[in-house]
């Protein structure tokens, strides 16, 4: 049987975002070039994020085609229903966790994501894709958006968004999690305070790198 990601509407707009993601990839890496390692690694600070995602606007910020995947791999292998997402962009993660709710027999994804102009692109995708009544897309800071009418409890966490904030949002999202949810961050490794939670030996976490860029960690309760 077909699964949500193979079928229209999905699969063909589904396509042209992926295409588009890995020219603006490519694109970025060019700017990026022209940094100092200095100024590149201002990028990510706390107090650059905004400056960073303004900045960045045009540009997709995506996760891989493999991590893309493997988000809807593991959202149909925990039948997850309750799905949180920090760093929504122009929607190819939130495309792929929504098909795998619609193919897990539907839930309730909660994106966020700070720049306006990426909030209206990545609706209106959700909705020409036919999979709008599964998300809850919010405008603005995750640490007010992911800060209230949370679902309960929480199958898995994607953080795509400042690497600087990735703490908090955790701190924010782990009253709610449920024992086995599972957090997929990407870039991880930009964020030693992040890694430094779900690394540590007796906390509530177990954690490893997945692939280049990925750090995937359970929650164990």
């Amino acid at each position: 049987m077909s699964t949500t990601l193979k079928a229209a509407p999905l699969a063909p707009i589904l396509a042209r975002l992926l295409d588009d993601a890995d020219e603006s990839s490519t694109a970025l890496h060019r700017e990026l070039e022209h940094l100092t390692p200095q100024e590149r690694a201002q990028l990510h600070q706390q107090a650059d994020y905004r400056a960073l995602y303004h900045r960045t606007r045009d540009h997709h910020l995506a996760v891989s085609r493999d991590t893309a995947r493997l988000l809807y791999m593991l959202a149909r292998a925990l039948r997850a229903h309750n799905i949180v997402e920090f760093g929504t962009s122009f929607g190819v993660s939130t495309l792929h966790l929504a098909a795998a709710l619609r193919d897990n027999g539907g839930g309730r994804l909660i994106g966020s994501e700070f720049e306006p102009s990426k909030v209206a692109r990545a609706r209106d995708t959700i909705v020409a894709a036919g999979l709008a009544d599964l998300v809850d897309l919010r405008e603005g800071d995750a640490l007010e958006t992911l800060a209230r009418d949370l679902p309960e409890p929480i199958d898995l966490v994607l953080l795509d968004g400042a690497k600087s904030l990735y703490p908090a949002v955790l701190s924010l999202l782990a009253p709610h999690l449920r024992p086995g949810a599972v957090i997929v961050a990407d870039n991880a490794d930009w964020s030693d305070d992040y890694l430094a939670i779900v690394r540590d030996p007796v906390g509530r976490y177990q954690s490893l790198a997945f692939g280049v860029d990925v750090e995937l960690s359970v929650f164990t309760g």
